[in-house]
């Protein structure tokens, strides 16, 4: 396996920045996520990866080799497509062993190598049927046997499970996390379900725009939103945020007698960022709202969900912000209820509306 660097990378077609330049490293054996809405350039970004799409400007390494002009074929990486791209007519072992006949390998070697993947994904007894005959979970599975047999320098995936079924989807996703920790494989996977995200990859790369939002870790890019698009983008729902203003350690809504304080460490940086007062976007999320009968903010009920293990309270706190708590399944909240709630001091978040950068907490010695 084998380091991916893009070197400002970019991508246009015609005036059209599908890709603005990017520096992103994959480390050898990472499982990385570009994870974003429909037309932010992930996709884009993979193909540029295995050189399916050429680049405008930039490089790209693979290991200690610069591929940014190389041929697909050339570049000794293995695709895995939403839509499986298997040839109906043939076998699901005929469809595995392909990759090693082009490349003119042995009978010997090729059906050991078919043998091996084929029991790692246990399809050992599909092999004779062709894809028409398999339901979409094992048509995924013979694709992934496909790209495996060929023993890459790198998996880049294109949203493989899209077009599965929920519970597919689930028993796949565990399939590959295993499989690249079986293989320590360098993956790169393309998806815009932040869950898959969160529960596959090692580190996630938000994009929206074309532009890389924030590159980290699940907890990260969860607890540390870089900005107000992945507050908003990761988590179901996303971070609720409210508009406020900030004068003297003080948090409060426009409208209401909310009141914050804001918690050890965030007073310094704040007022660094605000000049002392001003506009600011009070961030929290779901489970960092404590439910307490003195709590410093309130709000009404608006609606509930009850989601199985816990209920999802919505509630007014203004006329223009409704915010989302998540509270006991077993007690009943009836609309026009009024609440009052604090936040979790280590849970809190702060950004700047004008920049919609999140502000850093002050790190503790």
């Amino acid at each position: 396996m084998a380091t991916i660097k893009l070197q400002q990378v970019e991508k246009k077609f015609g005036d059209f920045q599908a890709v603005k330049p990017m520096d992103l490293t994959i480390q050898d054996g990472e499982f990385v996520v570009l994870l974003g809405p429909s037309g932010c350039g992930k996709t884009t970004t993979l193909r540029m990866i295995s050189g399916l799409e050429t680049v405008t400007t930039g490089t790209i390494m693979l290991g200690d080799r610069n591929v940014t002009w190389l041929h697909p074929s050339e570049r000794d990486v293995a695709f895995v497509f939403q839509f499986y791209a298997l040839y109906p007519h043939i076998s699901a072992r005929e469809n595995i062993s392909f990759p090693l006949r082009a490349q003119g390998e042995s009978k010997d070697v090729i059906n050991q190598r078919v043998q091996e993947v084929a029991a790692l994904l246990r399809i050992e007894h599909l092999l004779n049927q062709r894809p028409g005959n398999l339901s979409g979970g094992d048509q995924q599975r013979v694709a992934l046997a496909r790209a495996l047999v060929r023993r890459p320098e790198a998996f880049l995936m294109d949203e493989p499970l899209g077009a599965l079924d929920a519970d597919f989807r689930e028993t796949m996703r565990a399939e590959i996390k295993q499989l690249h920790i079986d293989q320590n494989a360098t993956t790169v996977y393309v998806t815009h379900d932040q869950i898959e995200a969160m529960a596959m990859g090692d580190r996630i790369v938000v994009m929206s725009e074309a532009v890389v939002q924030q590159a980290g870790s699940p907890h990260e890019v969860y607890y540390d939103p870089a900005n107000l698009f992945v507050a908003r983008f990761i988590g179901s729902p996303g971070m609720n945020l409210v508009s406020s203003v900030y004068s003297q350690g003080v948090v409060s809504i426009p409208g209401t007698e909310n009141r914050y304080s804001v918690p050890d460490g965030w007073q310094t940086p704040i007022n660094e960022t605000l000049e002392g007062e001003g506009q600011i976007v009070l961030g929290f999320r779901p489970e960092a709202a404590q439910l307490k009968t003195d709590g410093p903010l309130s709000g009404e009920v608006y609606a509930s969900e009850l989601q199985g293990a816990f209920s999802v309270l919505h509630v007014n706190v203004n006329t223009d912000d409704i915010v989302h708590i998540r509270s006991d399944r077993q007690i009943d909240y009836p609309i026009g209820t009024t609440l009052r709630f604090d936040i979790d001091p280590q849970m809190v978040r702060f950004f700047d509306p004008g920049t919609e950068a999140g502000i850093k907490r002050e790190v503790s010695q």
